[in-house]
């Protein structure tokens, strides 16, 4: 466990986001059964959702088996708002003075509710179908190089540099971004090279949802590193979460998540996984080492995403309270917003909301601004058309 002397301040309050699951969507993994037609009108009913519950915003993911994010977040704007859109820049793949064009126009068109997920890659077989063919530490050289130029872009500067892979001759944006100096940066990284990139220039460390021990240590290694550059970063999550009103449930909820997954699925995802060179893709994986039997990491945090889900393969498992608990101790490590996610996203939006909003200190941009819900009258099923429900517990057969 890493000292509380290299900890930031445990985070008082949180914000809470939500994910759009671009890539599909269902009850199970790993199977077509019950599965969702992923298109315009389910995106916008999980992203007007998210909006009406109060959700600080929904991560977009990224890479060839997604929907192009830019995209989708822009088609999810008009139909919200408030709700922020967290959407990749990929160095690499997009020169950084296009990247900061689409960052500027996007932020104006939202009025300000974008943020950037700075996503560098980490499967090599998918980067060189996308014509990316520089390594692991040559991926985050670019990023930095890229990095340097956007964000000096979007402060208004006009920029010529001349990196060792990225070439600028009097770049300048025409028209800024609302929030200034731009949208707030997020980045995921777990190796060295990866710390070096988020403690020079992002705003928001991301990390996957390992146990609270291994969390700090990664939060106490980008945050010295940081120091060391007179810089500060603040600290999120991302996790899946199954929580229903007692634990039991909740747990037969992720056995049955996992329920259609035979282990050939299982053999050929991870013989994938072990392809990537990502260090943070290799430490999930090491979580349960692809077996089913000893899915339960830490308490309430149970690896069974992972099995065949790159990425985020983790979620918190429980009921309210111990789902509350388990997040309120990595927000004493400094983690001061979640970026959640459950199966099939549209309900388990609503049930988390309901179920666990309640019982987090929560910062003002996370939670309804609606009040109690009512119709303009009783909420819930008038009872025998006469009496509104009231709050009560019900009386129990003796």
């Amino acid at each position: 466990m890493a000292n509380a002397n290299d900890l930031p301040p445990p985070a008082a309050q949180t914000d809470v986001l939500w994910f759009l699951p671009t890539h599909g969507d269902g009850r199970y993994l790993g199977s077509d059964v019950n599965a969702r037609h992923v298109n315009l009108n389910y995106l916008g009913q999980i992203a007007r959702a998210a909006d009406e519950l109060g959700y600080f915003g929904v991560l977009l993911p990224t890479g060839k088996s997604c929907e192009d994010s830019w995209v989708v977040a822009s088609a999810m704007v008009p139909l919200t708002q408030r709700l922020r859109f967290l959407v990749a820049v990929r160095p690499g793949l997009q020169t950084p003075t296009v990247a900061a064009r689409m960052t500027a126009t996007l932020d104006r068109l939202s009025e300000g509710r974008l943020l950037i997920n700075v996503v560098t890659g980490g499967d090599p077989g998918e980067l060189r179908g996308d014509g990316v063919f520089t390594d692991h530490n040559e991926r985050y050289e670019v990023t930095d190089e890229f990095l340097t130029v956007y964000r000096k872009l979007l402060a208004g500067e006009e920029v010529s540099y001349d990196g060792k892979h990225i070439h600028i001759e009097k770049g300048k944006l025409i028209y800024p971004p609302v929030q200034k100096p731009h949208p707030p940066l997020y980045f995921g990284g777990s190796s060295d090279a990866g710390n070096r990139v988020a403690a020079e220039h992002v705003d928001v460390y991301l990390t996957w949802g390992e146990p609270p021990n291994d969390v700090a240590q990664k939060i106490a290694k980008a945050r010295a590193m940081a120091a060391e550059r007179g810089r500060t970063l603040s600290f999120g999550i991302r996790l899946h979460v199954i929580v229903r009103e007692t634990s039991a449930e909740a747990w037969r909820a992720a056995d049955s998540l996992i329920s259609k997954l035979d282990d050939a699925a299982i053999e050929k995802a991870q013989k994938s996984f072990a392809n990537f060179d990502s260090v943070g893709q290799k430490r999930m994986a090491a979580l349960h080492g692809g077996r089913r039997d000893k899915l339960e990491v830490s308490p309430n945090l149970w690896a069974g995403v992972g099995l065949v889900r790159g990425g985020a393969g983790t979620a918190l498992v429980g009921n309210p309270d111990e789902v509350a608990e388990r997040m309120k101790e990595y927000m004493k490590l400094g983690i001061d917003r979640f970026i959640l996610s459950g199966y099939p996203h549209l309900e388990e939006c609503y049930r988390f909301a309901e179920l666990v909003f309640p019982k987090l200190p929560l910062k003002a941009t996370t939670g309804s601004n609606l009040g109690p819900a009512r119709h303009g009258g009783p909420f819930g099923e008038v009872i025998a058309n006469i009496e509104a429900p009231s709050h009560r517990r019900a009386v129990s057969a003796s």
